[in-house]
């Protein structure tokens, strides 16, 4: 007698068409047959940056500044064309510094006339006290150096308090020196932040160790940027941060140095 239990019936029904469900077409094994075995894994939409990315940008920056410079010294630009290139290359630094720019052209367009107004003030300097230029060259290379390794070595660890310290720090400093050149209409040396006395030298000194202080905001910036997997595009930003940190050194080192060089 037949069972009429309706499991039974089931299993007899799978039993017939089989588990893996109905019999595919001749046109569905094809294109099974046709499809690729292994999908690769997609790409990102973008490359991440590396430090070498860092590197290389930065060279390129920092090489058309000083061939800028080299150039300014060489051909003795007038000191108009100097100032010029200096107040150019502070639009462009303001505009790549509040927009966050990576456009290559913007920041090597800002080295370039900022060159040229290094070049110039350079060669004034050199003018009235030979080898400075060398001196003041060697004191950035130094204060790189220094700072770099305090960042590695995690004696100064960049937080955001100290973020917010330096970029106030900055501003202030800058406000100052904008004060100190308005009073200087009117009152001989200003508020005599830039002349050579216990006040100019304290505060050159100042403006040194902030200029460090930016240093190390720009080696946590591009740590950050290499860990979080920022874009690569993203190393132009890092290299303009280096090369206007570096800026702001060397000129300080240029004015520090001056104060106790003999002109004779």
């Amino acid at each position: 007698m037949e069972s009429k239990n309706p499991v039974f019936s089931r299993s007899r029904q799978q039993a017939a068409t089989g588990w893996a469900g109905p019999t595919p077409s001749p046109d569905q094994l094809q294109n099974m047959y046709d499809s690729p075995s292994y999908a690769p894994p997609s790409r990102p939409a973008h490359r991440t940056m590396t430090l070498d990315d860092v590197v290389v940008r930065g060279f390129l920056t920092l090489g058309a500044l000083v061939v800028a410079a080299a150039a300014a010294w060489i051909l003795d630009v007038p000191p108009v064309v100097a100032i010029g290139a200096a107040v150019i290359a502070l639009v462009l630094g303001l505009i790549a510094s509040f927009t966050q720019s990576t456009n290559p052209a913007l920041i090597l367009a800002y080295a370039v006339f900022e060159g040229v107004f290094l070049g110039k003030i350079s060669a004034v300097f050199e003018g009235m006290i030979s080898g400075i230029v060398l001196q003041a060259v060697l004191g950035t290379a130094f204060a790189f150096g220094a700072v770099l390794t305090v960042y590695a070595l995690r004696i100064v660890r960049v937080t955001p308090k100290l973020v917010k310290f330096t970029i106030a720090a900055g501003l202030a400093a800058l406000g100052l020196v904008l004060v100190n050149l308005v009073m200087g209409i009117w009152v001989d040396g200003g508020l005599g932040l830039r002349t050579d006395s216990p006040l100019g030298w304290i505060f050159s000194i100042a403006m040194i160790l902030l200029g460090c202080f930016f240093l190390l905001l720009d080696f946590d910036s591009i740590e950050q940027g290499v860990k979080q997997g920022a874009p690569e595009k993203f190393a132009w930003q890092c290299a303009f941060g280096l090369t206007l940190s570096l800026v702001w050194i060397y000129l300080e080192v240029l004015r520090f140095i001056s104060y106790f060089t003999s002109s004779d």
